[in-house]
């Protein structure tokens, strides 16, 4: 029996972890769940997991579910805040933590989980984007596993089975094209949120939809599998595979390229994280090569979709630069999201706090500093723009 917790249980990693659990045949037990402010979703996962401890982001639903628990007499520690995260992240009885917040407050409750010598499944790409270096190296000092559940950076892992970094020639990061493949900038002037938000494949929540419509998901991903593989930036390639059948790719030294293929299904990467190394019960709908029929692959737009472009510029000049990259998409996007900027003024945004701030890149990589810099950048940002 492995014990979990899963930081974000109610979005969309979250509850489908959920799933991957019921299809466990008990082999899976949920001890600690984290919610920003979703009571109604909490209470229903209380109802059906009896998890033993239960955080929320807001501490006015933080009370909500204590009354609850209260009133039906259920004994669950209730938490509120950050801190409640970080505790739920770090509790002695659990084995591994699903990281499944999205945005930089994953970071702290994950670096006191490795801290805390538990495994990580890590589906926060945000936590390896602004302090990649950090968290590796407080991974190796406590021998931690770094288990992907991004289902690029899974089919990566499980392609590397056996090799090492220096077997490899390169990493082939696949990517849907998002909704808006193909197009121009010009007629992309005027999308809506609503038309952002559509993806074509995935089933995920409103930020990383996103992100993967300004393909700026890819560069994050891009980020993270050069800290997660040892990989140089100029040998990780993104290739657009609007299928989504072949997660990602890795050439190794003699040019032979191995693939890891599946339903594009996010179950499938989260309960081999959950389980490894073991392969368990199917849950993902097999492939069939005979219903497929055709593969595809494109080189991505960098003209138009300006982020990803951005993203590799970031992570080649290091420090702190992937940090106000990281700050300044999820200001961009909060604000599309809020209907006051415009799709292509993300990529704008970026580019101008990477600017504005770039004396601030090189200074020293510390938890303080990022977090720190991360706070200017947002501010700055909602100083300009709202």
């Amino acid at each position: 029996m492995k014990n979990i917790s899963i930081l974000g249980a109610t979005g969309s990693i979250g509850t489908q972890t959920l799933d991957v659990i019921r299809n466990s045949t008990n082999k899976i037990n949920l001890i600690g769940i984290t919610a920003n402010s979703s009571v109604k979703k909490v209470i229903e996962i209380i109802d059906e997991f009896s998890p033993k401890y239960v955080a929320m982001m807001d501490k006015n639903c933080a009370k909500d579910i204590k009354d609850y628990c209260d009133a039906n007499n259920l004994k669950i520690k209730v938490l509120g805040g950050i801190e409640g995260l970080i505790e739920i992240a770090s509790l002695e009885e659990i084995d591994t933590v699903v990281t499944s917040v999205v945005g930089m407050i994953g970071l702290k409750p994950t670096m006191a989980a490795i801290e805390a010598g538990k495994d990580i499944a890590l589906a926060n790409k945000e936590t390896l984007v602004v302090a990649g270096e950090l968290v590796m190296n407080k991974a190796r000092e406590k021998g931690v596993k770094i288990l992907p559940v991004d289902s690029e950076h899974s089919a990566i892992f499980q392609s590397l089975s056996g090799y090492t970094s220096k077997d490899i020639n390169k990493i082939i990061l696949t990517a849907s094209g998002g909704p808006f493949r193909g197009k121009k900038l010009e007629e992309l002037k005027n999308v809506t949120v609503h038309e952002a938000l559509k993806h074509p494949k995935w089933n995920m929540g409103k930020k990383i939809s996103i992100d993967s419509a300004t393909l700026m998901n890819k560069g994050l991903e891009v980020i993270e599998a050069h800290y997660l593989f040892d990989c140089d930036y100029d040998n990780i390639e993104v290739v657009v595979h609007p299928q989504s059948i072949i997660h990602s790719m890795v050439e190794y030294n003699d040019a032979s390229i191995i693939a890891q293929l599946g339903s594009p299904d996010m179950r499938l990467p989260i309960q081999y994280a959950l389980n490894y190394p073991d392969r368990v019960e199917r849950i993902a709908k097999p492939i069939s090569f005979y219903e497929i029929a055709t593969l595809t692959f494109e080189k991505p737009d960098l003209h138009t979709f300006k982020c990803l472009d951005l993203a590799y510029k970031a992570g080649k000049e290091g420090g702190l630069a992937t940090t106000i990259l990281n700050g300044a998409n999820e200001e961009a996007v909060a604000l599309l999201l809020e209907e006051k900027i415009k799709f292509l003024q993300i990529a704008e945004i970026i580019e101008e706090s990477l600017e504005y701030f770039k004396e601030e890149k090189s200074n020293e990589l510390t938890l303080e500093n990022i977090i720190d810099l991360d706070c200017r950048v947002r501010q700055y940002i909602r100083n300009k723009w709202c």
